[in-house]
């Protein structure tokens, strides 16, 4: 989750059975269960998730550079009482930090992940982009592409340039700035303060992140979140290419009440990519959720990727 244009936010399926036959052609050998390899947002750390583990798929979040748990990302002047002023001054571990990182590091996993099975490559809001980015370099061991509600880059370059159109014009973005916290030029890095305890700030992050959670849904949410993100990662080239993003079956989540990334955006994201590649269609789904589903939304996203991997 990004607090500006620039700055841009934060914050899987699987394949159907008849893919799975063909993944199992393409890779004799080994094993078939599906691995759903999952891309971040913005300001997200690694975890994978236990009901699709419990479901008999496997999971594996991308650590991004910069979100590891030994970086820094968590600062002394972030616990509490907080120091505010070296929050807004104190260098962040996400400087120098950009799109070509993020995605050798999703590309490492996706290499590894590819060793026991398919692979189902899963990104959220900006995770999009780096999905881009891997399905261009490795095309040939990713069975499935998910966006939920995700950037899926096409005909512009970058996030933060879909962020300029019309269809993001409702996008609650610009609004966040109250919980950003220094100079990114200062920083190396958009900073937010998830632990501020304004009321305001809290009220206006809740309709933009997740409106359909209850306030205790919401303050778990924001406590998983990390403070810095990239400056740059919005704006780096994460456009798909035709003949290699463009190969891999496709599957995008809808999420109808997102305030962040517009449903008309991402009914842009999907016009954009059908139209490049007429015979390799987007299969859409929709679920009734925000930009960070609550746990109901998030359920019914875990039944679209159970159905599809089986």
């Amino acid at each position: 989750m990004g607090l500006t244009r620039r700055g841009v936010l934060g914050g899987a399926a699987a394949l159907t059975s008849a893919a799975a036959m063909v993944g199992a052609d393409r890779h004799p050998g080994r094993r078939g269960i599906t691995t759903i390899v999952i891309v971040t947002g913005a300001n997200g750390g690694a975890g994978g998730d236990s009901e699709l583990t419990l479901r008999g798929h496997r999971t594996v979040s991308v650590e991004l550079p910069g979100h590891g748990i030994g970086d820094g990302q968590f600062r002394l002047a972030y616990q509490c009482p907080q120091n505010m002023a070296a929050l807004a001054t104190e260098r962040s571990p996400m400087a120098g930090i950009t799109l070509d990182d993020y995605a050798e590091a999703a590309v490492a996993t996706v290499r590894r992940a590819a060793r026991n099975g398919p692979v189902v490559l899963w990104g959220g809001s900006m995770g999009g982009a780096t999905v881009n980015r891997v399905a261009n370099d490795v095309p040939e061991l990713i069975e499935r592409l998910v966006y939920s509600s995700a950037f899926c880059c096409v005909d512009l370059p970058s996030p933060a340039a879909y962020l300029m159109e019309p269809e993001a014009a409702d996008s609650m973005i610009l609004e966040l700035g109250g919980a950003g916290v220094g100079d990114p030029a200062v920083i190396g890095a958009t900073r937010t303060n998830f632990r501020t305890a304004d009321p305001q700030v809290l009220a206006k992050l809740k309709e933009a992140l997740c409106a359909d959670a209850t306030d205790a849904e919401f303050l778990a949410m924001l406590n998983t979140m990390q403070p810095d993100e990239s400056t740059q990662v919005p704006l780096d080239n994460a456009q798909g290419h035709r003949e290699t993003w463009g190969r891999i079956p496709r599957t995008y989540i809808r999420h109808t009440r997102d305030r962040m990334i517009p449903l008309a955006l991402q009914d842009r994201f999907i016009r954009e990519a059908d139209r490049l590649t007429p015979r390799n269609r987007f299969d859409v789904r929709s679920v009734a959720t925000s930009h960070m589903p609550d746990p109901r939304g998030w359920a019914s996203t875990v039944d679209i990727l159970d159905r599809l991997a089986r």
